[in-house]
């Protein structure tokens, strides 16, 4: 059963996920707000109204591929949320603007989860190697460095968590009292937004599963 879970965590919850983000995005990018504001222009009066002059908005390839560059202060939206008009373009340009007013006002899990990308970013690309070799190698100091160093990669995706769900509370926020969708909308936007969402709750979820699985295999091998 126990093993049933975990693959269930680790493989069917990050497919369905992706699956639910890409069906409700084509589904509400055929639906037009009825400001009829293309995403680059919603995310220009947000932020204009909300005094971030200096963050750029600028066109990026790819689908899907929006986010904002706290570095260079700059939000980067897709060819179709860039210049599509529709209710799926407008929440995540919102959204995208949403981490822009987090930096502006340091929003403190913003900071942190900054703070933790040059180690997350290490002990993602290395923790693994040193786990299994650690376990191969019967040299438990090493996988147990490796484990701490996958550690702080799965907290990195923890406090990713409530940075977007802030930014989409956020952008919803600031949809309404712009003026860019109606009442009306809001339903059809939040479901935009929480498809997103779940993305990363997955993605959390399935980092957690494998550093509970290290764990347990890391203090299972040192009591035999």
């Amino acid at each position: 059963m126990s093993f049933i879970i975990y693959m269930a965590l680790i493989i069917i919850i990050p497919l369905w996920a992706q699956s639910k983000v890409k069906s409700t995005y084509k589904k509400y990018s055929k639906v037009p707000t009825s400001s009829s504001m293309t995403g680059a222009e919603v995310a220009r009066k947000i932020l204009d109204d909300n005094g971030l002059y200096n963050v750029v908005v600028e066109e990026i390839r790819g689908h899907l591929t929006d986010h904002y560059d706290p570095r260079s202060k700059v939000i980067r939206l897709s060819s179709g949320i860039y210049h599509g008009r529709s209710t799926a373009g407008a929440a995540v340009a919102a959204h995208e603007v949403g981490h822009a007013i987090q930096d502006a006002q340091d929003y403190a899990f913003l900071r942190f989860r900054s703070a933790l990308v040059p180690v997350a970013s290490f002990g993602s690309n290395i923790s693994i190697f040193l786990i299994i070799g650690g376990f191969l190698l019967n040299m438990m100091g090493l996988a147990l460095v490796g484990i701490v160093f996958f550690s702080a990669a799965v907290l990195f995706q923890l406090i990713t968590l409530p940075v977007e769900f802030d930014a989409s509370n956020r952008a919803m926020a600031q949809l309404v009292s712009t003026g860019v969708i109606r009442n009306d909308e809001e339903r059809k936007t939040k479901k935009v937004l929480n498809a997103a969402a779940m993305t990363y709750v997955a993605g959390a979820l399935v980092a957690l599963a494998e550093l509970l699985r290290f764990i347990f295999m890391f203090t299972g091998m040192n009591e035999e």
